[in-house]
C-alpha cells in the first residue's frame, strides 16, 4: 500500500518531533547528563515512534475499509495489516 503525507500527516509530524527528541537525547549523553534524565527522554522518543507507527497502521485500516465500501479490492489483506500491527508490539 502506498502512503502519502495527506494519509499519514499526523504520523509525519510525530516522527519529526521524535527526530528532534532523539537529537536531544544524543546531546544529553554526549554532555554526560544524568542517566535518569536521559532514560526519561529516551522513553518519550520511543513512545512517539510507537504512536507514529500505530497512526500509520490505523490509516491503512481506514484506507482498506474505504476500498471495501467502494466495492474495490483493498490494497492489503486483514492478515497483512495484522502482521504490521503486531510488528509494532
Amino acid at each position: 500500500m502506498e502512503m502519502n503525507e495527506s494519509m499519514v500527516g499526523d504520523a509525519v509530524t510525530r516522527l519529526r518531533r521524535a527526530h528532534g527528541q532523539l537529537a536531544g537525547v544524543i546531546a544529553m549523553i554526549e554532555a554526560g547528563e544524568d542517566c535518569a534524565k536521559v532514560l526519561t527522554q529516551l522513553a518519550a522518543v520511543s513512545k512517539a515512534l510507537d504512536r507514529a507507527g500505530f497512526k500509520i497502521v490505523a490509516s491503512g485500516l481506514r484506507c482498506c475499509q474505504a476500498a471495501q465500501e467502494r466495492g474495490e479490492e483493498p490494497p492489503m489483506s486483514v492478515a497483512e495489516l495484522e502482521k504490521l500491527f503486531l510488528s509494532l508490539a
